[in-house]
């Protein structure tokens, strides 16, 4: 049985065959599969379930704010814009409504997860602001940490005496997650306030020059503590939820790919 066409280039026919041998050699089918699934279990979702439904006046209204928006008032235009995008208004409507059921699926399938969840990853989403500098020795950390207590400038200090590529910014290191601090530093950091001194600290790892060991003298500079009143912060959380959940969802399906 002949394969069914899938698209024409140049008036050449591809066949769906083709077109998976193409994504095949490509590195692209798993991707591409992916996707169908992922937007299967959406649309199965919102045609199954009845707590998502939206009213027609919203769609209808989204379209009107869009109109306005790109100035598509005039009816003519609006066809023009329509056809330029190779869609027409009923197309154009389903997308749009789909738009909004797929935010309401999103808040149904998370919103009783988040406070939860927050919780759980408050210690990565928790940032402080630091400036450090960083020596290869005990001795010289502890001269150091001395001269800023008698009122010597941390930040000159940092430019003469650090071993970071941060001295040249004064020390700053900037904003850092307080999970992927060491547990020393971060629990100096949780009983210190803003512009306390911490250390000198014995730095381990991938921060450690040579593999030397060397010792870091910190300062706060501000708390940045998460919360869900962060509107920006509730829909990040809301989007990693719901995409564990589609992920979940994806693994329990049975899938068979079918080529002729």
């Amino acid at each position: 049985m002949e394969s069914l066409s899938f698209l024409t280039i140049n008036d050449k026919t591809i066949s769906i065959e083709s077109a998976v041998k193409y994504l095949q050699a490509s590195g692209k089918l798993g991707q591409f599969i992916g996707d169908i699934l992922r937007q299967y279990v959406i649309e199965e979702e919102i045609r199954t379930r009845d707590d998502i439904e939206i009213g027609t006046a919203v769609t209808e209204q989204a379209i009107i704010d869009f109109r306005l928006k790109n100035q598509l008032i005039d009816p003519q235009s609006f066809q023009e814009w329509l056809k330029a995008n190779n869609t027409d208004y009923a197309t154009f409507h389903t997308s749009v409504a789909f738009g909004y059921k797929l935010e309401k699926l999103k808040a149904v399938v998370t919103q009783a997860k988040i406070p939860e969840y927050f919780i759980e990853r408050k210690i990565f989403l928790d940032r402080v602001v630091l400036s450090r500098i960083v020596v290869d020795n005990r001795e010289l950390a502890d001269e150091l940490h001395t001269q800023i207590e008698e009122g010597g400038s941390f930040e000159q200090l940092a430019k003469e005496y650090s071993l970071s590529d941060d001295r040249i910014v004064n020390g700053m290191m900037g904003i850092v997650s307080r999970g992927t601090m060491p547990d020393i530093l971060r629990a100096a950091i949780d009983v210190a306030s803003p512009g306390q001194l911490i250390g000198p600290i014995e730095i381990v790892g991938k921060d450690s020059p040579q593999g030397e060991g060397p010792y870091g003298l910190f300062r706060v500079e501000q708390f940045l503590p998460a919360s869900l009143e962060d509107t920006q912060l509730n829909l990040a959380l809301q989007n990693e939820l719901f995409e564990k959940w589609l992920a979940e969802k994806i693994q329990k399906l049975t899938v068979k790919l079918q080529v002729s």
